[in-house]
Formats: C-alpha cells, structure tokens, sequence
C-alpha cells in the first residue's frame, strides 16, 4: 500500500449522515481535482488525508462530526473553477464562487462549497508557487485480514 501525506496533518475524518451523498459529491470534486476516491467499503471511503465514514460505521462510534472548514490545494484557477462546477453539480450548494480573495493575500484565488452535511469545503490556488515535491509517500505491506 501507498499513501502520499502532507506535513502537518496526517488525516481528518468526517462521519455524515448520508454516506453515499458525500461520496457523489467528493468524487466529484476530487475527479476534477485529480485525486482519486478509494475504498469499496459500504462504511467508509478516503482520498488522500480525508477519511469518510457513516455514523454506525465501526469508525465512528455512532457520533456525528459537526461543521467543518477543509480547504483542498488546487494545481491552477481552472482547478478551482472546475471544482465548483463539479460540486454544485453533485449536490453542493454555492458558499463562495471562484474569484480571488486578496484579503488573504495576493494571488489567492478560491472557491467554497457547503458539502451535504454542512462542512465549508474550499478549494484554493495561491499563484505561482514552486513545491519541494509533491507529497510524502509512505510505502508499507498490508497484512492480511
């Protein structure tokens, strides 16, 4: 198995109450975004550093999370445009259109949506910018279960 991580955060978990609505929304805007969805499981999915499960899933102890601000890294101002579009499309609702944000900085150029359970969910362009690389890959053998 291979996972890609960032720096700080290791992963995030959303437990929601209607799993198959966030897993249409999510691949539809991790489509756009290049990042692929896995898991074939009927409890739970992922991409990436996100984990997605449902309430009575052996995850989540049957608690729902409350309201979220996930901001995702987009490659250019398509991306972003893209992934609102693709969002809206799949259930989303309209939180923030795709436009540059120079309250946060120069070059900050975002969109936001309000997935299907209320999490604030962002993806964001900061301009020309050069990575060190493009993730941390962990590489590791899976046991059997």
């Amino acid at each position: 198995m291979e996972l890609h991580r960032g720096r700080l955060i290791d992963h995030i978990q959303l437990v929601v109450a209607d799993l198959e609505a966030s897993r249409r929304f999510y691949e539809a805007i991790f489509k756009v975004m290049k990042v692929p969805v896995e898991s074939n499981s009927p409890d739970h999915f992922w991409a990436d550093e996100l984990f997605v499960s449902k309430p009575d899933g052996p995850e989540a102890e049957g608690v729902l999370t409350g309201r979220h601000h996930l901001a995702f890294q987009a490659a250019d101002r398509q991306m972003v445009d893209d992934f609102y579009a693709a969002g809206i499309a799949a259930g989303g609702k309209d939180n923030g259109a795709p436009g540059e944000r120079a309250r946060y900085h120069p070059g900050y150029y975002a969109a936001f949506l309000i997935d299907p359970d209320g999490n604030n969910i962002e993806a964001v362009y900061h301009g020309e910018a050069r990575r060190s690389a493009p993730s941390v890959r962990l590489t590791f053998e899976m046991p059997a279960i």
